[in-house]
Parts: C-alpha cells; structure tokens; sequence
C-alpha cells in the first residue's frame, strides 16, 4: 500500500508541474495591472485532462492515505 502512495504521489507532482500557470498574472494583481486572473475561462483538450487528472489523483491519494492511517 505504501507503494501506491508513493507512485501516485510523484505522479501528482508530474500533473501539477505540467499545468499552466493561472498564478504567473498575479504579480500584475499587486502592480495594480489589468489582469484576467478571476474571469472565467473554458479548459479544453489537454488542459482539461491535466486538470480532471489532478482531481483524480488528488482524491485517490487523500482516500489511500486515510486507508492506511486507519490500519
């Protein structure tokens, strides 16, 4: 089991290191310049799988780590 969790570990480490960065317009936030940091925008094709992909492994990871605990 404790393999488990090290595999999907390092693997949302990968996911999370692929996705874009919605935070790299933040600087512009405290500059006081015009940022579309909040607005709402569509996630397709690979975004939205990276995406989908974190929350999986984000979920599969907090519940494998619950499972051991409780061991």
């Amino acid at each position: 089991m404790e393999i488990a969790l090290l595999i999907i570990s390092v693997l949302l480490i990968i996911i999370v290191l692929l996705q874009s960065g919605k935070a790299e317009a933040a600087g512009q936030i405290i500059q006081g310049g015009n940022s579309d940091l909040f607005s709402n925008r569509k996630e397709r094709g690979f975004e939205l799988f990276i995406s989908r992909m974190t929350m999986f492994l984000g979920v599969a990871y907090f519940a494998l780590a619950l499972f051991i605990s409780l061991r």
